[in-house]
Parts: C-alpha cells; sequence; structure tokens
C-alpha cells in the first residue's frame, strides 16, 4: 500500500478569473454554470501519480482585488501555490518578487540573476533585500503600491494598434 501524501494548495487570482470552476472541474468532474461569488472554500481528492498517492487539500479564494488580507489558510502550511487569470481580460495583479536574505550571500544558493528572469517571464517586479539589514524593505512596499496604481490606473483604458 502506497504511502498517502498530504499537499495543501491554495489557489489565487482576480475576481471572476475562473478558481472555482477549475477547482470544482478538477473534484468533481463538471462545470458550474453559476455560483455565488467565493469568500474561501476547499475541496479535497486523492491523486495517483505514479505509485504515489497524495491527499490534495484545495483552497479556492477570493477574488484578491476583493480581500487583500490573505487569512494564516493561505500561509500556513501550503505546498505550493496555482495562480489563475483570465484569457479574456488585460486585468492583471501586480507582483513583486522578492529574493529575501541577500544578506546571507555565503550561504546564497539562488543568484539574483535567477531571481530577475523568473520576475521578468512573470511580467512581474524583482528586487533583492535583506530584513536584518534593513535593506530595500520601506521598497518592496513602496514598490508594489506603485505596481497596484499603475495597474489602475491603465485597467479600461482604451487600448489602440498602431502600425508603424
Amino acid at each position: 500500500m502506497p504511502l498517502v501524501r498530504y499537499r495543501k494548495v491554495v489557489i489565487l487570482g482576480y475576481r471572476s478569473v475562473g478558481k472555482t470552476s477549475l477547482a470544482h472541474q478538477f473534484v468533481e468532474g463538471e462545470f458550474l454554470e453559476g455560483y455565488d461569488p467565493t469568500v474561501e472554500n476547499t475541496y479535497s481528492k486523492i491523486v495517483t501519480l505514479g505509485k504515489d498517492e497524495f491527499h490534495l487539500h484545495l483552497v479556492d479564494t477570493a477574488g484578491q482585488d476583493e480581500y487583500s488580507i490573505l487569512p494564516y489558510s493561505f500561509i500556513i502550511g501550503v505546498h505550493g501555490y496555482v495562480l489563475v487569470y483570465s484569457v479574456t481580460s488585460l486585468h492583471r495583479l501586480p507582483v513583486v518578487l522578492v529574493g529575501n536574505k541577500a544578506d546571507l550571500s555565503p550561504d546564497r544558493e539562488v543568484q539574483a540573476v535567477e531571481g530577475k528572469k523568473l520576475a521578468e517571464s512573470w511580467g512581474a517586479t524583482f528586487m533583492e533585500s535583506s530584513a536584518r539589514d534593513k535593506q530595500l524593505t520601506q521598497g518592496i512596499f513602496t514598490k508594489v503600491i506603485q505596481e497596484i496604481a499603475r495597474v489602475e490606473n491603465s485597467y479600461g483604458q482604451e487600448r489602440r494598434c498602431h502600425l508603424m
């Protein structure tokens, strides 16, 4: 009998991108045509991968534009995150990827260039910091506020195609 491993995964994204639809389709095998907006819902399913079994616990969240403070259930004991967006909307959730503990350079396993490359592939801003040395701690949160404002100011603006 295989060992069953527990895995907690949080589904994040802007409101109305289909987070609940994805979770419900995965667990129940059906598409919900309509449902009330999610505040927080959980799903469970046993998944077999090769000879391994996983008890997958999905946390389906409210849209992050409505509930900006993440409860402990989104953080404590989480093994992974699924970030969802809608292909029918240009609205995106601003992300600042932070490589922390930069003061521990002798123990470094991830180079700054790798973090920057990952952030660029996500369309995110990249910063390295050290909470211990107070390096960029203020700047991180200033940057995320600036990114939110930039996205909010561009959302809904008319987009035109310019031929050169």
